[in-house]
């Protein structure tokens, strides 16, 4: 019970410091500017921040973990494509992107291109990638309050951390949202940090595991149980041994009922059914995932099957390309005063990503070590959660677990924000005529249709999710970025074309995959990572597309890639949110080329 006190102390204590400086803030938001681009005035470093803060969403500070504790090295390759993908950002897009002085990804391909109707279908696109990457942040949330008080259903957290968001950007928008997003990225390289170097001084002092003696993850056996273990198991899972492991049960596996001992033999596989209670004794084998790295040797060592092959690069283009196609991430960028500050916020986002990612790659290893159960329900997501009061029984593991709880929560609080904040501009924007009111509005809708999808849907890995989201925006916004800002002849029909194709290709696989797991099939890597084929196939449509349609090409389409090239100092950047929303006297500095932010 005192475990649950920390933990939900810490939990209640980010919630209100988040809601206090999100109060704070928004009182310095009055103007339609100030809500959609925070006036413009958003320095690199405190940008910096902010965006590392919404990046790291709930993918990162539990996910990473998971799927390290559950895929082992095939897994690194999450954390070094999220840090990645900003090199590219950095490279080729962010300096030009705040240059052409747009307020959202759908008003830059307005004025690159000149179309409102490709306004409209990237609006639209925004807005379904923003409910797709929000709905497992809010699922997480509702994991992690479950996590600790296991009678409170999963919608609660959910609904918690939708509300504050809401209110938050509801009061102040993006000048709101980036004072409590750099706060909060402070706050969770802490909550994660922290634990982690305790942990791992522990560790070390005691000379590895179990009682003093030495261990090792690449021996090759399974990972075993250190204590003696119940699991329930709540949604059937199929289950895989590689060593013989006696247990006792009550419920249903392979579909028959149990209850007493079980046998099984090495190599088999086992279905078990929902409400079924599985007790291990210590030093058992674990059983794992059907498809996880069965025991530490495999785990430790990269998958060399064609199809994992095909995931793993599938998996990097998408993370290297779709960074720079996530609403929410490029609208910072519209943040900063001109286009060398939003390349000094990419590389000092690097910097910070790195060394957050070094913490969730440690704490996957050790809960292969201390919470192995995890393997047999699947829930690997929950090991940062559940690792600190299993590694230090008593007192400085309950307020390690309430700490990772508070960066938890903090995680699924500045994530969700700034895609409400991206879905919010588009929908007041796009939809509505542009007001404060208008976007108040807008982020009810965009607060609470998440929060519905989120209660309703099933709940998967989150990185998985997460990692779908890459992909559609790798297969749809990254061309029509990388093109618009670096090839002269891209046209809207062409543009157009390639969202329709690589969006298209991307979402069928996402409910194929679906489907079938809600049926219990295997998904091949080729649907279940699918960026190796949309990403080129949209490329290679917005390009054939494009030279046959040069007719479309924009009547202005040199000074508008003068302006997102030629250096800050000729001040030739225009202001699309001032010439739209502003007051008339900044309307009149504009037209007299007096405005340069």
């Amino acid at each position: 019970m005192s475990a649950q006190i920390w933990a939900l102390s810490g939990v209640l204590a980010v919630t209100f410091a988040t809601f206090l400086v999100g109060w704070r803030a928004s009182r310095m938001a009055s103007t339609a500017q100030d809500f959609l681009v925070a006036r413009r005035t958003v320095r690199s470093r405190r940008n910096a921040a902010a965006v590392s803060g919404e990046y790291l969403s709930a993918a990162s500070f539990l996910g990473v973990a998971g799927l390290v504790l559950k895929d082992g090295a095939d897994a690194l390759w999450y954390p070094i494509g999220f840090t990645a993908g900003y090199l590219a950002l950095m490279l080729f897009v962010a300096a030009p992107l705040r240059r052409s002085g747009a307020y959202t990804l759908p008003d830059f391909c307005e004025a690159r291109l000149g179309s409102r109707a490709l306004r409209g279908l990237a609006g639209v696109l925004v807005v379904f990638i923003g409910i797709l990457y929000v709905i497992p942040q809010l699922q997480a949330a509702g994991l992690a309050l479950h996590n600790i008080l296991p009678n409170v259903p999963n919608w609660v957290g959910s609904t918690v951390v939708a509300i504050v968001v809401i209110i938050n950007v509801f009061g102040g928008g993006m000048r709101a949202i980036t004072v409590v997003q750099a706060f909060q990225y402070w706050l969770k390289l802490f909550a994660i940090a922290a634990p982690t170097f305790i942990m791992c001084v522990l560790f070390i002092g005691h000379g590895g595991l179990r009682d003093g003696g030495a261990t090792t993850l690449s021996e090759p056996l399974p990972p075993t149980f250190t204590t003696a273990t119940t699991i329930s198991v709540d949604t059937p899972v199929l289950l895989q041994v590689t060593e013989t492991v006696k247990f006792a049960a009550r419920g249903t596996i392979d579909d028959d009922p149990v209850n007493g001992s079980v046998y099984w033999r090495s190599g088999q596989q086992h279905k078990v059914g929902a409400d079924t209670k599985l007790h291990f004794s210590k030093d058992s084998s674990v059983p794992v995932i059907a498809g996880a790295p069965s025991d530490n040797a495999n785990w430790f060592a990269p998958s060399s099957t064609a199809d994992d092959m095909f995931t793993t690069y599938s998996l990097m283009l998408a993370l290297f390309l779709g960074t720079m196609g996530l609403p929410h991430v490029l609208v910072r960028f519209y943040t900063n005063p001109d286009g060398r500050a939003a390349r000094r916020t990419t590389l000092h986002v690097l910097v910070l990503l790195a060394l957050f990612y070094l913490f969730p790659i440690m704490l996957g290893a050790l809960s292969r070590l201390y919470v192995p159960e995890l393997l047999v329900t699947g829930r690997t997501d929950a090991a940062v959660l559940s690792l600190p009061t299993k590694f230090a029984p008593g007192l400085l593991g309950e307020i390690l677990g309430a700490v990772t709880m508070a960066g938890a929560f903090a995680a699924f609080l500045s994530t969700s924000s700034g895609l409400i904040v991206s879905v919010s501009g588009v929908l007041s924007t796009d939809v509505l005529r542009g007001r404060v009111r208008d976007y108040r509005v807008a982020t009810v809708v965009a607060g609470s249709v998440p929060l519905i999808l989120a209660i309703a849907v099933r709940q998967t890995d989150i990185s998985l999710t997460v990692g779908m989201s890459f992909a559609l925006a790798a297969s749809t916004f990254s061309p029509i970025l990388l093109l618009g800002v670096w090839w002269r002849k891209l046209t809207w029909v062409g543009a157009a074309a390639g969202i329709v194709v690589g969006g298209g290709l991307t979402l069928a696989a996402l409910v194929y995959s679906r489907v079938h797991a809600l049926t219990g099939g295997s998904v091949p890597g080729v649907i279940s990572q699918p960026a190796l084929f949309t990403v080129p196939a949209a490329f290679v449509t917005v390009v054939l597309v494009s030279k046959m349609t040069p007719s479309k090409i924009p009547a202005d389409v040199a000074q508008v890639r003068l302006r997102m090239h030629a250096p800050d100092g000729l001040g030739l950047t225009r202001d699309r949110a001032v010439a739209s929303f502003g007051t008339a006297e900044e309307r009149s500095r504009l037209a007299d080329g007096r405005h340069r932010k």
